[in-house]
């Protein structure tokens, strides 16, 4: 097996920074991919909780001017994973969130802090760090996209490139007249296939359109994004780069979610004895004060509140919940609307629906290990994690039947298919609706109940096949450059 070098480009690697499933795939795919004999480094930049995580790490190179202030490239290691930092303090060194202020509004210089992100990825392409001399770059989303664009621009040997798209609507747009203040030659890069996207530029979009190779999440993702409207403005280019697409599925980590070794649950248990999901499941209901019953399926939520996961059709559903007699466990937060929509849901059915504003992960792995079934009704999902990890744990997933969801749950109505859940379509209030009537009768046909359960908890989900697609996508790559 030929030895592979990658540098992974990313803006949050688990378990230092997080915000959403990125994170959760930069920080599981390198340690997945060590078994397939692929040297992975990941460069993220230096936000205060990385400084503070990686204290120590040694620095290998500093710019007394790196985009308008000092800088300094350091190298650690965390948890297994290998790591380039960028710490350019006037760039990241900022409370709260990566991305938004305190208000909730992007950071005026994204774009420059990204690109800064970016050009020391394209540097190391090209020999910045001797020790590590990589054959391919890979950039994930929007915040890394001008990395490809660097690479390609700079001119002569470089390395290959991948751009995975893990959400098609953060697009990285900004003003055009950013081209020449990150360093681009703004004649050649201002151009229909260079960044110029509606008059203005999208990292994104400069990835997509430079990037030797190009997957995203989940094979029913890469089909809908190349439409017009799954595309959202880039499905005309994603289809004219079908030929180096490919949708590869997320896995997660199956140790750090394990239902038989989870420090953050009630009772561990495992697929030979699901009896302590009950024991978690009383537990789960005491936490968002719900009534004490076995007898009430318990439905669980954990997820941004927004649109694009289709929150707002839950809401819809509330009512064929309460007279199914299901009981409701929400975790997330997102839009303030649906927040204060869903506690007032809370506040009028004392009992029977629960919320909890915000995010805590050690109550999703309770959400995970006590509810009945996870509920995923997204407009359109890339791949989706939470219904991998409920296959884990035995919650059932009740899913839209859109991209990565529509990959990865085997819906109970799919003949010559072990069943793992159930999938609805369209993405309606009214078929989401009939999904639920339909999994609580399941729910009270004990052996219908269990075979799903049983077959979720055999499901592999883990990185193990699919880290090995993106190292037979970088050997395919290197061979196709050679």
């Amino acid at each position: 097996m030929t030895p592979v070098r990658v540098l992974a480009v990313a803006s949050e690697v688990y378990p230092i920074v997080k915000t959403g499933g990125l994170a959760d795939v930069a920080g599981a795919l390198p340690i997945a991919l060590k078994a397939h004999g692929v040297e992975m480094r990941t460069l993220m930049p230096g936000y205060p909780e990385v400084m503070r995580r990686l204290a120590g790490a040694d620095e290998i190179r500093r710019w007394p001017d790196y985009f308008g202030g000092p800088g300094r490239l350091l190298a650690a290691s965390h948890d297994g994973l290998d790591l380039f930092v960028l710490d350019v303090p006037h760039l990241y060194a900022r409370p709260g969130n990566p991305y938004v202020t305190a208000e909730g509004t992007d950071w005026p210089d994204n774009g420059v802090r990204f690109a800064a992100l970016a050009r020391v990825a394209a540097d190391i392409g090209h020999g910045l760090v001797p020790a590590f001399m990589p054959e391919i770059v890979h950039a994930h989303d929007w915040q890394a996209g001008l990395a490809p664009a660097y690479l390609h621009y700079d001119g002569g040997q470089r390395p290959g490139t991948v751009m995975t798209i893990h959400n098609m609507a953060y697009q990285g747009k900004f003003d055009r007249s950013l081209v020449g203040a990150i360093g681009l030659p703004a004649a050649a890069s201002f151009d229909v296939h260079g960044l110029e996207y509606f008059g203005g530029i999208s990292f994104l979009k400069a990835g997509l359109q430079l990037a030797d190779r190009i997957t995203t999440v989940s094979p029913t993702y890469a089909h809908e994004i190349q439409s017009d409207e799954g595309g959202m403005g880039l499905g005309g280019l994603l289809r004219e780069r079908a030929g180096v697409l490919s949708g590869i599925l997320n896995g997660i980590d199956i140790e750090v979610w394990n239902p038989q070794t989870d420090p953050h649950i009630a009772y561990r248990f495992g697929a030979q004895d699901l009896t302590f999901r009950a024991a978690n499941k009383a537990v789960l209901q005491q936490q968002f004060s719900l009534d004490s019953s076995d007898e009430a399926p318990l439905l669980g939520v954990i997820s941004r509140l927004s649109w694009q996961k289709g929150l707002d059709l839950l809401l819809e559903a509330i009512p064929t919940i309460l007279e199914q007699g299901m009981q409701l466990a929400l975790l997330g937060s997102g839009d303030r609307d649906l927040q204060d929509r869903y506690q007032a849901a809370a506040r009028a059915n004392p009992g029977r629906i629960g919320v909890l504003i915000g995010y805590d992960e050690i109550l999703a792995h309770l959400i995970q290990a006590g509810s009945d079934a996870l509920l995923v009704p997204s407009r359109f999902e890339p791949c989706g994690l939470t219904q991998l990890c409920a296959l884990r744990y035995g919650a059932v997933p009740i899913v839209s039947r859109v991209g990565g969801l529509e990959d990865t749950i085997i819906d109970i109505g799919e003949a010559g298919h072990d069943p793992t859940g159930f999938k609805f379509a369209p993405v309606t209030a009214d078929a989401f609706a009939g999904s639920l009537r339909q999994a609580n009768a399941a729910f009270h046909n004990k052996a219908t109940w269990r075979r799903l359960q049983l077959n979720g908890l055999a499901t592999d989900v883990s990185w193990r096949h699919r880290a090995g697609e993106y190292a037979a996508l970088y050997r395919d790559l290197m061979t196709a450059r050679a």
